[in-house]
């Protein structure tokens, strides 16, 4: 659903959403980038009353604008379709459609009728449900949300969860990613079993630290299934869809009858053969079809204050409410988050399956919305690429502004870039269960160049280079070649927390404590494995040279058969780390195999994992007694040692990340 951009962590997790944001630096527009006088040209204004480098936001410009772009985008991404929606004071400006929705038929995008899947946009129907309840009293944004299900979250440090905590991305919980998404030739799992059987593990107290949650969003789609006593689906067709004529828009999985013919094929790249339809089984975080022409109907709803499905008011709470971790960057609204340019006021939600990439963008003080979505994962990062180029260059055309010139100087610039410098984990990751591992295996690191300028590699610009980062005000920088803003959290004189615009609404970066800091451990883990390897291809090896040279044993009778259970437990610990990493490299090489098709390799590397390492331990302490009893020569007791060393190290990892468990929840 929400993908954000050059995360290895790779959950594809729907999503996560899971977002492209850039914007504002305190409550209001950033004053410090300009605003200008004139935003959108008004009805019959000439291009010499437009501020300086604008143009005039009609039809004819956007049309032409878009033809030149778009058309080229998808063509040069390996994508097979697309749909652009633009809509200004109230109405449709423009809907255009690009490609194919069906390349073997060469069937076109139509605006109109061609449904995509918007991923994670889907929260914002979701979210727009849950404050329809909201105002009928049948929901309280800050009671525990248990009161209205009929299953039992725990709390964590006697805290709750709230419904605003779930709508603001501060519920808690870790990321999960099974049950996610798969292909149709699986079915659903229905809401109410899935909200049961997927609870993950709170790591986080409510309302401290933003982590996006699929899951959550589920929860908040069941509650609205519970308290109106209608299916989410039904709930949502008759007090969403129906109101506002959106015909060509569903939530269900499969399509209705009536929508299959409508349905664009999603596809990897153009190039290649069309996939089956997915499916979203947490559905209310992901599982939306729509029509471009339909989704700028709930645009226009959302920017006239909620017209259609909400009261003004509710409209204006969710859209102007702020939740601030990191003051500088992009927040949270509720269900929305900050995205804007040039000044300009926005908020937005993104969206990603497998196969389909999308973005919606309300410029909400300017009455005018953008989506854009595409039917293929494409190349090299196209899709991302393409929709955040397509928001930079409409924010510039549309709404320019006057560039930040503010710097903090050089050497006050090097101190806080060394202050910031470290390894941190997202806080959308896993914490409890065993894929904390790829937190060790992909840290997050940031620090200093070598000219001493800030240097975050995995916040790349949409060619997939380092952006080039100016400290705008302490603590806050900003990229010269775009408005994307990174900041750092200072308490008590320490950084332990920073994000960047895009993410920063739903995900922190938190320093990694020193005891799993990759910075030492990674290394330290690869050598332990390195000796662990050469330890038991000693044994085999051993065994051909005797051979050849017609050697006697060193060893006999019991002592011969403790050598060799020896060597033998260092090839089952080494076939337990094959074990970790191909689950992890064939799970995660499509998410449907991660709903239920691995897990007998998985339930049995987790019952090999405690066996492996904890024996590995114990033998290589073993075999530490036995080189000094033997009064072994001195390489021998120091091999003997640094194995030890090494299975303390394997078992230390094994335990720390949660490789040692049990459960095919995670």
């Amino acid at each position: 659903m929400r993908k954000w951009r050059g995360i290895a962590f790779g959950l594809a997790a729907i999503a996560a959403g899971t977002a492209v944001a850039h914007q504002a630096v305190k409550l209001g527009p950033d004053t410090s980038v300009g605003k200008p006088s004139l935003s959108v040209a008004a009805p019959g204004a000439t291009a010499a009353a437009l501020p300086a480098g604008s143009h005039e936001l009609s039809k004819t410009d956007v049309d032409a604008w878009l033809d030149g772009y778009m058309p080229y985008a998808i063509a040069r991404g390996d994508i097979a379709g697309a749909v652009v929606v633009v809509v200004k004071d109230g109405q449709v400006l423009t809907e255009r459609g690009y490609g194919f929705s069906d390349v073997e038929k060469r069937v076109p995008v139509s605006p109109e009728t061609t449904l995509f899947r918007p991923g994670s946009i889907s929260k914002l129907f979701t979210w727009t449900a849950v404050m329809q309840l909201v105002e009928q009293g049948k929901i309280d944004l800050d009671a525990d949300v248990n009161t209205y299900l009929d299953f039992k979250i725990p709390p964590r440090n006697g805290k709750p969860i709230t419904m605003r905590n779930i709508m603001t991305h501060t519920a808690g919980f870790e990321e999960t990613v099974r049950h996610l998404i798969h292909d149709d030739t699986v079915p659903v799992v229905p809401l109410d079993q899935f909200v049961k059987e997927s609870l993950p593990n709170r790591v986080f107290d409510a309302g401290t630290t933003p982590a996006y949650s699929n899951y959550a969003t589920a929860v908040a789609g069941y509650i609205v299934q519970r308290q109106s006593g209608q299916s989410f689906d039904d709930y949502v067709d008759q007090h969403i869809f129906q109101p506002l004529g959106m015909k060509h828009a569903s939530f269900r999985q499969p399509l209705p009858k009536n929508l299959q013919p409508f349905m664009s094929k999603g596809y990897k790249g153009a190039s290649q053969k069309a996939e089956r339809f997915e499916i979203v089984d947490p559905a209310p975080a992901g599982s939306l079809s729509a029509s471009g022409a339909d989704m700028g109907k709930f645009m226009i709803a959302h920017l006239n204050n909620g017209a259609g499905l909400l009261k003004p008011e509710t409209a204006k709470l969710m859209h102007e409410y702020r939740y601030d971790v990191i003051p500088g960057l992009n927040r949270m609204a509720l269900g929305f988050y900050e995205q804007g340019i040039n000044g300009h006021r926005g908020i937005a939600h993104g969206g990603d399956t497998s196969l389909f990439h999308s973005d919606l963008t309300l410029f909400i003080d300017d009455g005018v919305g953008l989506f854009v979505s595409v039917n293929s994962a494409g190349g090299e990062g196209a899709p991302r690429a393409l929709r955040e180029r397509l928001f930079d260059e409409f924010g510039n055309r549309y709404f320019p502004g006057k560039p930040v010139t503010a710097r903090v100087d050089a050497e006050t610039s090097k101190k806080h870039v060394q202050q910031l410098a470290g390894n941190y984990f997202n806080s959308r990751g896993i914490r409890s269960k065993f894929l904390h591992i790829l937190d060790l295996i992909g840290p997050v690191a940031i620090g200093p160049d070598e000219d001493g300028k800030l240097s975050a590699p995995m916040v790349t610009n949409t060619g997939n280079k380092p952006r080039r980062w100016v400290e705008i005000e302490p603590y806050v920088w900003k990229d010269l070649d775009s408005d994307e803003k990174l900041a750092a959290k200072v308490e008590d004189g320490q950084i332990n927390r920073w994000s960047f615009d895009t993410v920063s609404p739903f995900m922190m970066f938190d320093r990694v404590p020193w005891y799993k800091n990759p910075a030492w451990l990674a290394p330290t883990l690869f050598a332990a494995l390195g000796l662990l390897f050469l330890a038991a291809i000693s044994w085999p090896a051993g065994a051909i040279a005797r051979r050849r040279y017609k050697a006697a044993n060193a060893y006999e009778g019991r002592r011969l058969k403790l050598q060799r259970i020896w060597h033998g437990w260092q090839w089952l610990a080494l076939a337990t780390v094959v074990g970790w990493v191909t689950f992890i490299g064939v799970g995660f090489s499509s998410l449907s195999l991660l709903g239920g098709p691995l897990d007998p390799l998985l339930i049995t590397i987790q019952v090999l994992t405690p066996i492996a390492f904890v024996g590995l331990l114990l033998l290589a302490g073993w075999n530490v007694r036995q080189a000094f009893v033997e009064k072994r020569r001195w390489f021998v007791k120091l091999w003997a040692v640094a194995l030890l060393l090494s299975a303390a190290v394997i078992a230390y990892v094994a335990f720390a990340f949660h490789l040692v468990g049990f459960g095919t929840n995670y």
